[in-house]
């Protein structure tokens, strides 16, 4: 028998309980032991749930007792579960967490704290919920060099934009249809703002850099700027808009970005809707590969978490996870990348076509029905500093959209 602590019993610490309660036997088998949730810690009680019994309110509970081989940490944020976490392997016990704040902030120096004491840190739940990317990445594709990884790491802003484009709503009206369908938070600025999916490209950056990236070093723009006039544009272009979480080699530079983006149909993520997630892969001998499932939720998290259990307790005494150093990489400069850019402008396109072009270059026009004193237009490549050079010196844009591929 191995004994597992679970640290918070909020949604997905509940979930974790559930899931090995639902599937104990096939997850026994595929551990090839027996898995028992020995404590829960908890600041509350739950008096009229059967998890009562292992509730204890103390961590060191957890970590004095010898016979506590894994914990689960899935209380969030930074403080305490960095302390907790900490003080667990050192303890000599190994972790599994979903906590993606702790692993973009920590990750390097727990995983090598982990790997001193021959035990693990795992984390598959922190960034693509119930999609197994961390676990390819680590082990599947660990003969390629990674190219690109782009995804849609946040199902919130994905249920939102997708309905603004396929129903035509705006952005106030979905932020309330997803926080009252309990997608979104009462709070929602993790989400739209783009902080969530940062952090957790930044997770995927350093793993394929095998170097610290912080999440503050991220280019990051939300979605709270996208509106149906947006989607309009969009659609006349055959595209759609997804905010896009992206990590890309340039030479030996590694670039990083969560921004809104327009997708054309042949993107491999255009057809990603509602709360769903998916992320886009690209290695030098694997070529392109995709992986897509519930990027969140109680029981997709919990079934990640658990995995990671089970991968624990097969290698007790074999640390088992890919590490990247503490040392910090230095991302290419957002100035420096190149790409097209869609942009909103005031006024009539007839009466500002020579100022555009004498400012932008060769750029395609476009009119949207319905939409008067404004028009829209695509630029030719263009690195963003130079875009920003020449947006300076234009009146009257009203939004500007990078344009992925």
């Amino acid at each position: 028998m191995v004994n597992i602590a679970v640290m918070g019993y909020g949604t997905v610490g509940s979930g974790v309980v559930e899931v090995i309660n639902t599937n104990s036997d096939i997850i026994n088998q595929r551990a090839g032991d027996e898995i028992n949730v020995k404590y829960v810690l908890d600041i509350r009680d739950f008096p009229d749930d059967p998890i009562q019994e292992k509730i204890v309110h103390d961590v060191n509970v957890i970590i004095n007792d010898p016979e506590i081989r894994i914990v689960v940490e899935v209380m969030g944020g930074i403080e305490p579960a960095y302390t907790f976490v900490k003080q667990c392997l050192e303890a000599g016990k190994s972790v599994v967490t979903s906590n993606k704040a702790l692993v973009a902030k920590h990750g390097a120096e727990l995983l090598s704290i982990a790997k001193e004491r021959e035990l693990n840190f795992l984390f598959e739940a922190s960034v693509g919920g119930g999609i197994p990317i961390i676990r390819a990445l680590n082990s599947s594709l660990t003969a390629d060099k990674i190219e690109e990884i782009t995804g849609i790491l946040n199902g919130t802003t994905n249920y939102m934009l997708s309905k603004m484009f396929y129903e035509g709503a705006d952005y106030a009206e979905v932020l309330k249809e997803a926080q009252d369908n309990g997608y979104a938070e009462r709070n929602p600025e993790a989400d739209v703002e783009g902080y969530d999916a940062c952090r957790k490209i930044a997770i995927l950056s350093s793993l394929i850099s095998g170097q610290q990236v912080d999440f503050e070093d991220i280019y990051t723009e939300g979605i709270t700027k996208i509106t149906k006039e947006d989607m309009l544009y969009a659609k006349e272009l055959g595209m759609t808009i997804k905010l896009l979480a992206s990590s890309k080699r340039h030479g030996n530079h590694l670039h990083a970005i969560v921004a809104p983006a327009l997708l054309g149909k042949e993107h491999p993520l255009y057809n990603i809707n509602d709360v769903f997630n998916a992320v886009f892969v690209h290695g030098n001998v694997l070529g392109d590969a995709m992986f897509y499932g519930s990027g969140a939720g109680k029981l997709p998290t919990a079934s990640a978490v658990v995995a990671d259990v089970v991968d624990e307790v097969k290698h007790l005494h074999r640390n088992i996870m890919t590490m990247w150093k503490n040392e910090k990489l230095t991302l290419l400069p957002i100035e420096d990348t190149c790409k097209r850019f869609f942009v909103r402008m005031n006024g009539d396109a007839d009466k500002r076509r020579d100022e555009v072009e004498a400012l932008f270059g060769n750029v395609r026009f476009l009119n949207v029905e319905g939409l008067s004193d404004e028009f829209g237009f695509v630029t030719e490549v263009m690195t963003e500093g130079e875009y920003g050079k020449k947006a300076e010196k234009a009146e009257g844009i009203l939004h500007m959209i990078r344009i992925e591929g």
